[in-house]
């Protein structure tokens, strides 16, 4: 199984609700940057996670194991939905997403744990299936079942696709240390205590992405989590300031933070971002990244 990273285009935030969840409208882009499963039949019903992972873990930041792994959480809820507890599985993960970067790496390994799972153990289920199950597992599982682009409503389960044309080229900043996403959510609370009831996704970023315009779309790009994240991690100003001085078309924290993400005119502007901040030591590392792209496959 190959799956993607996500970033949000946009990110509107609204007033917490009374179950505890933000009303949320952004639109998500599935990028090149790709976690890799092997999932394995088990005769004995057991469920187990073995992981790989080759980017450096923030400082303060873990990837759960055992139970407590999202994929292994996505293999148990299918198991459920199929009816039978003897199914079980070995699931190895190569991670790629950074952690705890606001990318959605662990709702990647669910993703692409439930497409997995489905066809190992013939489930026969269709992503339109899926979906309900990957909401209850997180707000960006279910688009992750998809990629491509689309617009993300309710607390973000919610997907629909969207009309867009064109690829563009990401560089993406990440930090030494983790940004706890209940935190920054809480700083939000505080800073936008008058924050709308329902957000909207700017018409400006809709009209770019139909048009395949990404000049327009660097200026369209937005995320109201920003100040929320700069109040918690101050620095990470001075790291879109970096990205924004090389020439980049557009500039946002993703998501909930801390990596901040840079949208380049191409491949070679993108290695220019990508050099300016290595030489500005503005980051623990830069990576490059193209979207629009498929969500989890098999390979």
């Amino acid at each position: 199984m190959s799956v993607p990273a996500k970033i949000n285009l946009c990110l509107g935030v609204g007033r917490v609700r009374p179950d505890g969840f933000h009303p949320l409208a952004t639109v998500y882009q599935a990028v090149d940057l790709h976690d890799e499963l092997r999932i394995s039949s088990r005769e004995d019903g057991e469920l187990t996670v073995a992981m790989h992972t080759e980017v450096e873990l923030p400082e303060g930041s873990t990837v759960p194991e055992g139970d407590d792994n999202l994929a292994v959480r996505a293999a148990r809820l299918l198991r459920e939905r199929l009816g039978d507890p003897g199914l079980g599985a070995d699931i190895a993960i190569r991670k790629v997403i950074p952690v705890a970067g606001g990318m959605a790496g662990g709702s990647a390994d669910a993703a692409a744990a439930l497409v997995g799972c489905n066809e190992l153990w013939g489930g026969g289920l269709s992503r339109a299936d899926l979906e309900p199950l990957a909401a209850e597992l997180g707000s960006d599982v279910p688009f992750l079942l998809h990629g491509g682009n689309a617009i993300g409503g309710g607390r973000g389960e919610t997907v629909s696709p969207v009309l867009a044309r064109g690829g563009y080229h990401w560089v993406f900043a990440t930090a030494t240390e983790g940004l706890s996403t209940a935190a920054v959510y809480a700083e939000f609370d505080r800073l936008h205590p008058d924050a709308p009831a329902e957000p909207e996704v700017p018409d400006a970023l809709l009209n770019a992405l139909r048009a395949g315009d990404a000049h327009a779309l660097g200026q369209a790009l937005s995320n109201d989590l920003t100040e929320a994240s700069l109040s918690l991690r101050p620095e990470l100003a001075d790291t879109l300031e970096v990205g924004l001085q090389a020439g980049a078309l557009g500039a946002i924290v993703s998501g909930s933070g801390p990596t901040t993400v840079f949208l380049a005119a191409s491949e070679q502007h993108a290695l220019d971002l990508a050099m300016a901040l290595t030489s500005a030591a503005a980051a623990a590392d830069v990576i490059q990244s193209r979207g629009p792209v498929s969500g989890a496959r098999l390979v």
